[in-house]
Parts: structure tokens; sequence; C-alpha cells
């Protein structure tokens, strides 16, 4: 016989938990080591990746 797996719903806060954050402004910026040059800048860039939502900054050196 299989296991039993027990269910329960998801409450909103899990299901929203660390997206009110960026909503608001408050990114969690991780330097993103993908691409380090632009070549329509022609400028080395850095990318920065935020950790909870996934957007994408770039900033010019």
């Amino acid at each position: 016989m299989g296991e039993i797996l027990p269910f329960r719903r998801v409450k909103a806060s899990d299901r929203h938990r660390g997206k009110t954050l960026c909503r608001n402004g408050h990114h969690k910026w991780q330097v993103d080591k993908q691409s380090v040059f632009d070549v329509q800048l022609g400028k080395l860039v850095t990318r920065y990746r935020c950790a909870r939502c996934g957007q994408i900054k770039v900033r010019a050196h």
C-alpha cells in the first residue's frame, strides 16, 4: 500500500512569501556573473539579479 500524504490548504502568507518586499522596491540584489561585457555600450557592466523575484538591473562602469 502507498504512503498517505496529508493535504492542507496553502496559506496566503506562504504563497506570497518574499514578494511583498520586492513589490515595495526592497530587492535583494546579487551580482550575476553571466555577462560582464555589453557590446552595444562597449563597456564593462555589472548585472544584478534579485534573489527573490528575478528582476535584472544593469549598471555600467
